[in-house]
């Protein structure tokens, strides 16, 4: 096994891309690994926090027709964004995500979607094969059972795949907190999808009385 670890393995925003898959109704209505309004609420954080670090996201659906447009919450960060509606359940059987996921020239290829043990756990496998440094974002994921989706992360452990969780992956693209050029962001992302955290943010900052960062825009 090559081990992740050392400066260069941690998530950089100019080097990584990131693939929504298949967050539609049918699927959320049978995601029984996560409370399902939580998995609405990390997916959308984790399309914000792209949006706002300038990471490129491609967003991609199973026989939508059938199975429910993308969360609205998520098609609403990106209006306008063509969402690429698949027949192959392996996303990365589809060359059209595979050519828009190329077009970027970002390396660092992020992954959530549902089910994990399906539609996420197959194309991040085969992107692996082929080379690509692969994470996956946990709980924006959800699956058919908590076992499935235990069991489809240390899949993609053993294959390779790197795993964290949205607020884990913003802490990494942000890294400094001297970079200022997000902090608004940062903070909206804390208030809006981060609950108790978020929170206890604006109360320290009452306490101290220091102005909060203006919302972002």
């Amino acid at each position: 096994m090559t081990f992740r670890n050392g400066l260069s393995s941690l998530l950089r925003p100019e080097d990584s891309v990131l693939v929504l898959i298949d967050h539609q109704p049918f699927q959320l209505a049978n995601v029984n690994s996560h409370d399902p309004h939580m998995v609405v609420n990390h997916a959308t954080a984790l399309a914000k926090a792209a949006k706002a670090y300038g990471v490129p996201t491609i967003l991609t659906s199973v026989i939508a027709d059938r199975g429910g447009l993308l969360f609205p919450q998520i098609t609403d960060v990106f209006p306008g964004q063509e969402v690429i509606d698949r027949t192959f359940i392996n996303t990365w059987e589809d060359r059209k995500v595979v050519d828009a996921v190329k077009a970027t020239g970002r390396k660092q290829l992020i992954i959530a979607g549902l089910y994990t043990e399906i539609c996420v756990a197959m194309p991040v496998i085969q992107a692996l094969g082929e080379g690509w440094d692969v994470t996956v974002i946990t709980d924006a994921c959800g699956a058919f059972s908590v076992e499935a989706h235990q069991v489809a992360i240390q899949r993609m452990i053993a294959a390779g795949a790197n795993m964290m969780t949205w607020l884990a992956l913003v802490s990494e693209w942000q890294r400094d907190h001297a970079r200022t050029a997000h902090v608004a962001e940062f903070v909206d992302l804390l208030k809006n999808h981060a609950a108790g955290l978020g929170i206890a943010f604006l109360w320290e900052q009452q306490l101290l009385n220091t102005p909060v960062p203006g919302k972002a825009r």
